[in-house]
């Protein structure tokens, strides 16, 4: 069942107002929602967009949403697990069945999962109005930190390479049935993000060094960067960075993490970048 899977459902119908509010649905817009559970938000949506594509991989609620689907004309199910969605050819069928209009993506995501349904969707960023996401609310406040603050990290840098993220809306863990441990957030995500201002050719590769940066998040960058090559080639990356030696990757904007890749991308040296399936919590 949902739960099972980590899902909780928002039922509170208050608190379904007011992120319907924060969503800003228009009458043109094709929606992707990602666990729809039971359909409460489906429907709010259905009621408001021109499409709607519902993700959820749960049998006993794709059954409920099939039937949901059979009695509403602009809504599609795709009874699927998130993780193995083919995103790109979803989008090409929002874009054809609604030729002009936004595309955006809402999700209530189960929290052990956040990170690779983010990291799956943050590519495609670009051509999205939107990526509405209600998550933990400690990882809410990742996605958002700011440089030498202490939640900045790895997740924040993946975040703002490709998007502006806000926190819209606090929500309760009463809003919910079941009621999670936490607090919850709905973060609003637009492209374009900070990394469209640098000369970043293989976003992937970047994003996995940046991963090997925040490694170890109490030792200095320099530690870190000497499980990708030997102590002098990595001081030689900061340098030519004009990064501090003895900084921490928490410390460096996303400018700064950029100009020391760069450095390395264009030293000659190889490491192993992470792969998309690595990617988790971090």
């Amino acid at each position: 069942m949902g739960q099972r899977l980590g899902q909780h459902f928002l039922v509170d119908a208050a608190w379904r107002g007011r992120v319907i509010d924060a969503l800003q649905v228009a009458a043109s817009d094709s929606w992707i929602e990602i666990g729809a559970g039971r359909g409460e938000m489906t429907t709010e949506l259905a009621r408001r967009a021109a499409r709607v594509f519902a993700i959820e991989k749960d049998p006993p609620l794709a059954h409920h949403l099939r039937r949901l689907a059979a009695a509403t004309s602009n809504f599609k199910l795709l009874q699927a697990d998130v993780l193995k969605v083919d995103f790109e050819a979803l989008f090409r069928e929002a874009e054809q069945s609604q030729p002009g209009g936004r595309i955006l993506v809402y999700g209530s995501l189960p929290y052990y999962i956040t990170s690779p349904i983010l990291h799956r969707l943050f590519p495609h960023a670009a051509r999205l109005a939107g990526i509405y996401a209600i998550i933990q609310r400690e990882v809410a406040e990742r996605l958002v930190a700011r440089p030498a603050t202490r939640e900045y990290g790895y997740l924040s840098v993946a975040a703002q390479f490709y998007t502006q993220p806000e926190i819209a809306l606090t929500i309760p863990p009463g809003a919910f049935r079941p009621p999670p441990r936490v607090t919850s957030s709905l973060v609003r995500m637009c492209a374009p993000g900070t990394g469209a201002q640098f000369a970043v050719a293989d976003p992937r590769e970047f994003l996995g060094f940046v991963q090997a940066c925040f490694a170890h998040k109490r030792k200095k960058l320099l530690n870190n960067l000497q499980a990708l090559a030997p102590r002098a080639q990595a001081l030689a990356w900061l340098t030519a960075a004009q990064a501090p030696p003895a900084a921490r990757a928490e410390q460096l904007t996303l400018e700064q993490l950029a100009a020391i890749w760069r450095a390395a991308a264009t030293s000659g040296a190889t490491y192993r970048a992470q792969q998309a399936d690595d990617w988790d919590n971090s």
